[in-house]
């Protein structure tokens, strides 16, 4: 079995002073949600990634950088990887990034990054699972969004759309109201 956690930036200012939208940095509330999504996974040991692949762009690094901080102790070991390539990248894109992690071959992969290809990639990854996930999950992958999906496959290269489950699905709002 593999698991996939999709994790979309937290929340960012309008505009960045450069103008380019490369640069946006998080807002308070995107420092502190960010947080909260740390803090949750920091408790959730089966759900702690052995690999992580984070958007170049400022703000997905900076969500990185504070749920890094939050699951530090629980997951010492864990590598990340900034790639580029994920900013702006459509579902075809993700998926070859996600097949190409049998290369290193983690049980547990999380992806930092942007809709709409993070929204519309677990929309295409997941073929089943937690229903009241699937349909919070439905509208939008907010900012702080996490979707976690498991695959039946012994290697991330067999990974295919509508092939994987969803076990849950979380967002600062969900967790504030639970």
């Amino acid at each position: 079995m593999r698991r996939l956690l999709l994790l979309r930036h937290a929340k960012t200012e309008s505009d960045a002073p450069s103008g380019n939208d490369w640069d946006r940095r998080l807002d308070a509330r995107g420092n502190a949600d960010a947080a909260e999504v740390g803090h949750w996974l920091a408790g959730q040991r089966d759900l702690l990634p052995d690999l992580a692949l984070v958007s170049t762009a400022v703000r997905a690094r900076a969500t990185w950088d504070i749920v890094q901080h939050a699951i530090d102790a629980a997951a010492p070991h864990l590598r990340a990887v900034h790639l580029a390539e994920l900013y702006g990248a459509e579902p075809m894109d993700l998926l070859a990034i996600i097949r190409a992690a049998a290369a290193e071959d983690p049980k547990r992969l999380m992806l930092i990054g942007h809709n709409p290809g993070f929204h519309e990639i677990a929309l295409g990854l997941t073929g089943g699972g937690d229903a009241a996930g699937r349909a919070a999950l439905a509208d939008n992958l907010p900012t702080s969004g996490l979707a976690v999906i498991d695959f039946a496959v012994e290697s991330w290269d067999e990974v295919s759309f509508q092939s994987g489950q969803l076990r849950q699905f979380v967002s600062p709002r969900l967790l504030k109201n639970a």
